[in-house]
């Protein structure tokens, strides 16, 4: 009995750490190489080159945080359960991409892994590969404005694919809808991978569009519309400032 009592205890100990008050979960990271230490600018969301840079290049692909797209550009603290090799603080790092590791939530940049180490120890905790950690979701903070970049897949006037850049906050984008002014009603776009949106023969003009953002904590829901934020004009690979910041 009294060995029941003892496993029970360590469960209760074990649930209180990975889902005490700080709101952290319990899982595993990993990390993928690259020459730069740098992201990806091939990742799943769609970011290009911008998925490569943004937070210094401590960015992470994640497995079940993706959700079809709707986790990327969220933001996470990370940090390892080796005391004598990683720091107390761990990295914080952008979703930009998926994959897949053993049994691992994060596949994290070699800088973002890096950034999990105590001062001289990096090289030790790399030897591992796979580390148990605990994360949090936290809000992402940019000196930037939302902007809107035009994928490179754009054709215009027939096609319009849209990629928001640096998403601050703790919102999901959800959803994206363009307004039709002959029709007078908002056009959904569709999310075609990650987090690129897109539509077949856009309104002409400059656009309106709205977004749709959600806290998926606690189900809050934000409509935010931006008018002329795209011009009538818009060509393929350009970002365009939307003068708004989503904090």
């Amino acid at each position: 009995m009294a060995c029941y009592s003892l496993f029970f205890s360590l469960i209760l100990l074990l649930a209180a750490v990975c889902y005490g008050q700080d709101a952290f979960v319990c899982s595993r990271a990993t990390y993928y190489g690259s020459p730069d230490c740098l992201g990806t600018a091939t990742g799943a969301c769609g970011f290009g080159e911008y998925g490569k840079t943004v937070y210094n290049g401590e960015v992470t692909g994640v497995s079940r945080l993706y959700r079809n797209g709707a986790g990327c550009g969220a933001c996470y603290q990370v940090r390892c359960n080796i005391p004598t090799h990683c720091s107390e603080e761990g990295t914080q790092v952008v979703v930009t991409d998926y994959g897949e590791g053993d049994r691992t939530d994060f596949i994290l940049s070699t800088r973002g892994y890096a950034k999990l180490a105590q001062p001289g120890m990096a090289a030790e905790l790399f030897s591992y590969g796979v580390v148990d950690i605990e994360y949090r979701r936290i809000p992402c903070h940019y000196r930037h404005n939302l902007l809107l970049k035009i994928h490179e897949s754009s054709r215009y006037p027939l096609y319009l694919a849209i990629v928001p850049l640096y998403k601050g906050g703790i919102y999901d984008i959800t959803d994206m809808e363009i307004w039709q002014d002959d029709c007078k009603e908002w056009i959904p776009m569709r999310r075609a991978y990650g987090t690129v949106f897109d539509i077949p023969n856009p309104p002409r003009g400059p656009l309106i569009i709205r977004f749709r953002f959600v806290v998926e904590a606690n189900a809050e829901v934000k409509w935010v519309q931006l008018a002329s934020a795209v011009p009538s004009d818009w060509k393929a690979g350009i970002e365009y400032n939307t003068t708004f910041q989503l904090n």
